[in-house]
């Protein structure tokens, strides 16, 4: 098979989704990594449920501050116009719809948008959490993960056979083989890795995808 992007140009292929001026959600696991890679030219303010707002990326070695972390306890740079407030502020942002995108992982995404990424069934864990917030309030749902699971499964599937965390709530899936968006007619293929072809893509998708006539390479 073709290699795949790794998690690094995952999130930056992300970031290049993120509108100049808004206020962005960087969920655990890949999407913390997109605060690396904005696009030069370009403000964003990344907030987080502990009570951040405007924080910078993630620190290097050497650069951590204990009480400078993001919600999935990694450590931050400050950035001028950094905002710090109480947890509950946090997620009356997020409910308030004053959240303009958030970048989620999952463990599945269904062909409707249904969102899965807060139980494990197999292994009987989960935490409910801010994810169901954001799923629910962010005005725009951003996927970003592998595209199978480590037993080769698809995670892009007709139906979540986990638990959902939200319903009809994603717009864009960006895989490290694929960009895919979702709407009201399914899931329609938009970009694919260098090597990959929509004919590949598919035997791995659960789910049929439409080709865009334009579909073109993943760039960076």
């Amino acid at each position: 098979m073709p290699e795949r992007l790794n998690r690094e140009a995952i999130a930056m292929r992300v970031a290049k989704e993120l509108p100049d001026g808004a206020y962005v959600n960087l969920g655990i696991g890949i999407p913390t990594l997109v605060s690396q890679f904005v696009p030069e030219g370009r403000t964003v303010a990344y907030h987080s449920e502990n009570g951040l707002l405007r924080y910078g990326p993630l620190a290097a070695p050497g650069q951590e501050d204990i009480d400078l972390i993001n919600a999935g306890g990694q450590f931050l740079l400050p950035v001028p116009g950094m905002a710090f407030f109480n947890s509950a502020e946090a997620f009356a942002m997020i409910r308030g719809g004053h959240i303009d995108v958030t970048v989620l992982g999952a463990f599945q995404v269904s062909e409707r948008g249904d969102l899965a990424n807060w139980m494990l069934s197999s292994r009987g864990v989960g935490n409910i959490g801010g994810a169901m917030d954001l799923a629910a309030g962010a005005k725009r749902v951003i996927v970003a993960m592998e595209h199978t699971d480590p037993l080769g499964n698809p995670k892009i599937v007709r139906e979540c056979s986990y638990p959902l965390t939200g319903q009809h709530c994603v717009s864009l899936i960006i895989t490290d083989v694929a960009v895919i968006e979702v709407g009201a007619a399914g899931l329609r293929l938009r970009e694919i890795a260098p090597g990959w072809t929509p004919e590949a893509i598919q035997e791995i998708t659960e789910p049929r995808l439409a080709v865009a006539d334009n579909v073109k390479e993943i760039t960076l």
